[in-house]
């Protein structure tokens, strides 16, 4: 034992000695850095730099008042549909299996048949036939005037017969339903009470930037009212809901029961309803679509008026202007919407167009897209008269549609051809043989990691014009080559149907 404690002494005292070291040079390093850092001229008294202060913290911008100005117009939605509750003795319902009744009541599968209805009442029930509602969804709204009109999506009342509002103090009241677009996901819900409400009005979304801070308020999960707040991410997203996305993308926590609630700019304007999410788990991963203002508005208003949404009608297959078409045609430029079928008896086809002409203009407005001409196109009333202007053969030409009515299933073109075996133009790597109809070409073959076959081209498809030219034969085909080469165009423009769909390819000459 003392020869342990004549061992332990020396190390504690090295151990000792060496902290006190060990501080002695930290006490040093601290001394000269804050020299070092602080000073400025040399000398025995140093000048230190002066500590930052602010007349007033910065600080991210308050919502409060937003807030409080905005949150009396926002409305929870709770919607509800009748369902039909029978049962009876004989019956074939899943509680009205032989032997259910038998069961002891503290059986489990008694128990268990029970608890998964969500109904004790279960005896008095099977005696009864009877409609009651039961909830089918919950969402957000928000007032637009303040005789009672208010608005939300579509997927929110989607088949729903009973619609409640709860409003910013927990007064319940009950609402009827005015009309709903589906196309743009929207609705309009009215309460009648002999009061005036607090509503909001729509913003200038045109005047949204990518950057700008936005409020989310709304019902997420059912919680009641809830303030989020993030900026706009992006805009004109296109999540293929419809014909006319065209969504604001902003990053304000938004989930699920948030449907139909409005995002707000910084003065209380409505510039989104928000109506998306991209979430793999189905909650807010940041990333959320607004319907814009200005569409909103405008189909608000027809649903007020009319119950219903009507929209111009142009009767055409239309698809993207890819760089390879527009150098097939003569455009500078990826702009328009290439026909790909012109309906027969159709508005458009009425006009003179055809399948090969690019639509880049209506009334004046440059089309940049199919999206903004079915935008466009939208914009006007059955009946009106709309000026088109066409990219066709090299040259801008105008002419003046009638527009139909929108119908509620669009109608494509069908067109059939056979299937014979021929060879023809290895220059893009297709076989092709006569349609049976005598119109087209019929493909029969593509060779892998061809032109055609990089292009999505396949067996079956058949090709109906090559630069506007229609073909009957492989002579026909060559001729349109040689006839782009020779205009010192890079592509021709084949016309490919489908399935009964038409669409455009560009197929590169060999040429530049």
């Amino acid at each position: 034992m003392h020869q342990d404690a004549d061992n332990k002494a020396p190390e504690k005292g090295i151990i000792t000695k060496k902290r006190g070291r060990l501080m002695a040079t930290i006490a040093s390093v601290a001394i000269a850095g804050a020299i070092g850092l602080g000073a400025v001229t040399s000398g025995t008294a140093p000048v230190m730099a002066e500590a930052v202060r602010l007349d007033q913290p910065v600080q991210a911008p308050s919502f409060a008042d937003i807030v409080e100005k905005v949150s009396p117009a926002v409305v929870s939605v709770r919607v509800k549909a009748d369902v039909k509750m029978t049962s009876n003795p004989g019956g074939s319902g899943f509680f009205d299996m032989p032997g259910f009744e038998e069961l002891p009541d503290g059986h489990p599968l008694k128990r268990f048949f029970r608890e998964f209805r969500g109904d004790r009442g279960f005896e008095q029930d099977r005696r009864s036939e009877r409609r009651r509602p039961r909830p089918v969804s919950q969402g957000s709204g928000f007032f637009i005037s303040e005789d009672g009109y208010l608005v939300t999506n579509n997927h929110v009342v989607d088949g729903g017969s009973n619609f409640t509002v709860v409003m910013d103090d927990g007064t319940e009241i009950d609402a009827k339903l005015v009309g709903t677009d589906p196309r743009t996901d929207l609705a309009v819900l009215k309460v009648d009470e002999e009061r005036k409400f607090t509503y909001v009005d729509f913003a200038d979304d045109e005047k949204v930037r990518v950057g700008d801070w936005v409020v989310a308020v709304g019902n997420p999960f059912g919680l009641g009212g809830t303030v989020t707040a993030g900026i706009v991410s992006a805009r004109g997203r296109d999540i293929g809901a419809g014909p006319y996305d065209d969504f604001i993308q902003i990053d304000a926590a938004v989930n699920r029961g948030n449907s139909g609630g409005p995002a707000f700019n910084l003065t209380g304007e409505v510039v989104g309803i928000n109506t998306a999410i991209f979430s793999p788990s189905g909650g807010n991963v940041g990333i959320a679509f607004a319907i814009p203002a200005s569409v909103a508005k405008e189909v608000v208003g027809d649903l007020i008026k009319d119950g219903t949404v009507e929209r111009g009608w142009l009767g055409v297959q239309i698809q993207p202007v890819s760089k390879d078409i527009a150098e097939s045609v003569g455009l500078d430029e990826e702009k328009g919407a290439l026909v790909a079928d012109a309906q027969e008896g159709e508005p458009a086809a009425k006009a003179g167009i055809r399948s090969g002409d690019i639509i880049i203009a209506v009334e004046d407005k440059p089309v940049a897209s199919p999206k903004e001409l079915a935008r466009l196109i939208a914009g006007f009333a059955p009946g009106n008269e709309v000026d088109v202007t066409l990219w066709r053969n090299g040259e801008t030409e105008n002419v003046t549609v009638t527009l139909s009515e929108m119908p509620g299933v669009e109608t494509m073109a069908s067109a059939r051809g056979g299937s014979q075996s021929s060879t023809m133009d290895a220059q893009f790597g297709l076989k092709v043989t006569p349609a049976e109809d005598g119109d087209g070409l019929v493909v029969t073959d593509v060779e892998p990691g061809s032109p055609a076959d990089d292009r999505g081209i396949r067996p079956g498809d058949i090709i109906r014009t090559v630069n506007s030219q229609a073909v009957k034969s492989g002579k026909d085909v060559e001729e349109a080559v040689s006839a782009a080469v020779k205009a010192g165009r890079k592509a021709v423009l084949v016309q490919i149907e489908r399935d009964d769909a038409s669409r455009f390819v560009a197929l590169p000459t060999g040429e530049g």
